[in-house]
């Protein structure tokens, strides 16, 4: 009865190790050659590691690398709208946690989807007459490979690896990551970073960052956070095995320019959601200590939420990503402020630079710089700090 245990007899331990070290495998998988090389185009890969990653993922989960990423391609194009193919903000989180698999199958089914958003996907020999023929195949062998292995408990291990994905990532990170978490920029979609560190899930944690710059390989973004993928790209670059495209831009000060011009614009516009979020950061006292004074003189609506969140959170976003209910409360609270009101204005004004795309650069930057003269005449401090910052851009 021996052979019932397999070909490697380990502790309890030794098992739970074994199998999250094969998921990990999996997931690294998922995030590096599916997402980021695949559907992005953030990076390229050696043939050799390229194919190895798509074989582990025929061997472990049936994925066909053409159906993910025309369907995540999708989902960037369509997010949160009815043709999202796994909205929670559309079909509930409940659906999306509990049946995300199914409606992944789902839209893996869609021919148009396959046709629009399936192009550069892999087409060779391999692909036509094996894996995506034959999909099914790859789990069978695995399942057979772990049973020689590991016997009995070749059946939990191989259940557990056949369940991984469908849980976190068409489950966690489809649903959950477009539903709770913390975010860093006030994108137009629902997404959010669940966990500043991005291990269990290959860094996909980090989801609001993806969200924000999709076409960089690097989904962490602030000091504090970590993205274990990108760990494993970096140290595949170094050896020569992968080619990094794009990563998300950054913030670069240097002296200030009394006139601006248009790699200023540019710099501005390719960061537009960090300044959104370096503006609320700057404002924040300012707004702080008007709302404090007019609740001292009552003058304030009352209201059951903490308004200078809320306001934080408004000077983020862009004027049509701010809900109907949150605009009512707005709008009582600017009527009560010249300053609020101003320094939303002004928020709203730089949105309204970025995004308006029938000027010429030369017109933008004229606005630009009218926008920096005023602000820096406003007579609010921290509304002139940012300007100067914001003429400092590299």
């Amino acid at each position: 009865m021996e052979w019932l245990n397999g070909m490697v007899v380990l502790p309890w331990w030794g098992y739970v190790l074994v199998v999250l070290t094969l998921t990990h495998i999996t997931i690294a998988s998922v995030t590096i050659y599916l997402h980021r090389h695949q559907a992005h185009r953030a990076l390229d890969l050696h043939p050799l590691i390229s194919h190895f990653f798509r074989f582990w993922l025929w061997l472990t989960t049936a994925q066909v690398t053409k159906e993910w990423a025309a369907i995540h391609r999708k989902h960037h194009a369509k997010c949160e709208s009815v043709d999202d193919p796994h909205s929670p903000q559309i079909l509930g989180i409940g659906k999306v946690f509990w049946q995300g698999w199914e409606l992944y199958r789902a839209e893996a089914a869609n021919v148009e989807t396959l046709q629009k958003y399936g192009h550069g996907t892999p087409d060779d020999f391999l692909e036509r007459n094996l894996y995506s023929r034959h999909a099914s195949w790859g789990p069978t062998l695995m399942a057979v490979i772990d049973l020689l292995l590991f016997g009995v408990n070749g059946i939990w291990i191989w259940a557990v690896q056949m369940l991984w994905i469908p849980v976190t990532a068409a489950g966690i990170i489809n649903g959950f990551a477009h539903y709770w978490g913390y975010r860093n920029f006030e994108t137009e979609d629902a997404s959010t970073n669940l966990l500043p560190w991005g291990i269990l899930i290959g860094g996909e944690e980090l989801h609001n960052n993806h969200h924000t710059f999709g076409t960089s390989a690097k989904l962490s973004y602030k000091w504090f956070e970590f993205d274990i993928g990108w760990l494993y790209i970096r140290t595949m670059a170094i050896l020569g095995l992968a080619k990094i495209r794009k990563v998300a831009p950054k913030l670069k000060v240097t002296t200030i320019r009394p006139e601006l011009d248009e790699q200023v614009l540019q710099a501005i516009i390719a960061n537009r959601y960090a300044i959104a979020a370096h503006y609320a950061r700057t404002l924040k006292q300012t707004v702080a200590a008007e709302i404090e004074h007019l609740s001292a003189t009552a003058a304030l609506p009352s209201m059951s939420f903490d308004i200078a969140k809320r306001m934080k959170l408004w000077l983020k976003q862009d004027a049509k990503d701010t809900s109907a209910s949150d605009k009512i409360h707005l709008e009582l609270i600017l009527t009560q402020s010249k300053v609020l009101e101003q320094v939303y204005q002004m928020r709203q004004e730089l949105t309204r630079i970025w995004e308006r795309s029938t000027l010429n650069r030369h017109e933008l930057v004229l606005q630009l710089q009218d926008w920096c003269t005023r602000a820096e005449n406003s007579g609010i401090q921290s509304l002139r700090e940012f300007s100067l910052r914001l003429r400092a851009i590299a």
